[in-house]
Parts: C-alpha cells; structure tokens; sequence
C-alpha cells in the first residue's frame, strides 16, 4: 500500500486513556494550575485545557487522565509532559512511569468518487450496515477486522473511528475499498 493512495487521509481526532498518579487533589490541582477548571456539581473531573499544543485533559482523583484533541503522537507525548510537569507544580506526585495509551483515533478520508448508498446497503451483508437516510445521511458500516467504524457518505467522503493505530485506520479502508469495488 503506498502512502501517496492515502493523500487524503486525515486525523481529526485522537483521544488518550490511562493512569498518571496514584490520586490527585483536584481542588488543589485546579487552584495551583492555569487554564484548569473544577466544578464538581457538573462534572467530576478537572478539565486542563492546555494552548500547544491543543488539547484538552480530563483529570479525576483517581489519578485516571482522559487526553482529547490530539492530531499526533508528537502532540500526545508534549501534551502528556506539560501535565505531569503542572502535576509536580502542584505538589502532586506523578507515576514514574505514566500508562497512557490512545484509545480511538477519528480519521477523514475521501474516496475521490459518488457512493450511491442504496446500492451499497442491498449488495452488502446487512448485518454490518445501518442507514436511514430519514434520521442521518450516512451509512454507518461496521468492519470486524480490524474493528472499526466507517460512516459513508454519498459524496465519498468518509469518517473512520475506533481505530488505536493509523495501520488499523488504513487495513480498514482497504476491506472498505474492496468490498466497494465489488459493487461499482
């Protein structure tokens, strides 16, 4: 597969899960760090929003961490850096070694022609496919391997999301790409 078929594969979105501390001290947290809101009456977590690069972190007392707005691994690792560095600012010790991982990545692809969907959803096994065109314009199609899904939509431009990895993102869009060959 040559990267340049991929030119208009796009991350739009990866988000990051795991562990970073032991627990955190939220109200301390939030006061001693910028741009860190805390309103336990809405929601439990402190939300970080951090400028660059721009990302926005969810921070509980389990020292659990949710990490959004990523578009690369550059951004993850930087933007994971900034936050232990804020924890140890805040006076609040860090793992050693913090567990965290992405756990969806949401990509844009075009496939460059016209999907007529109706004739997609007739030829394909249906257990895999959902649309309703009345409720929402795209087919939602669900690939088992690697477990991903793909929202189609009839200009050809798609959404993928699920995937941990761009090889998985890719993988998916050749199953997709075959099995709409077999239609056209």
């Amino acid at each position: 597969m040559a990267d340049k078929k991929y030119e208009s594969l796009k991350i739009e979105n990866i988000v990051a899960s795991g562990v970073i501390a032991e627990s955190i001290d939220l109200v301390e947290f939030s006061n001693k760090v910028e741009n860190c809101e805390l309103n336990k009456k809405r929601f439990p977590g402190a939300v970080y929003r951090i400028a660059d690069p721009k990302i926005a972190c969810l921070i509980f007392s389990s020292g659990k961490i949710v990490i959004t707005g990523v578009r690369n691994n550059k951004a993850l690792t930087d933007g994971l850096a900034i936050v232990i560095k804020s924890l140890k600012t805040a006076g609040i010790e860090p793992l050693k070694e913090p567990k965290v991982a992405i756990t969806n990545m949401v990509c844009s692809y075009d496939l460059g022609k016209y999907i007529n969907l109706n004739k997609v959803v007739i030829t394909l096994n249906i257990e895999n496919i959902e649309y309703e065109p009345e409720q929402f314009p795209g087919l939602v199609y669900r690939v088992k391997d690697p477990k991903i899904v793909v929202l189609i939509f009839s200009s050809g431009k798609i959404i993928l999301t699920g995937a941990k990895n761009l090889e998985d993102v890719k993988k998916g869009l050749a199953v997709l790409e075959q099995k709409l060959e077999s239609i056209t």
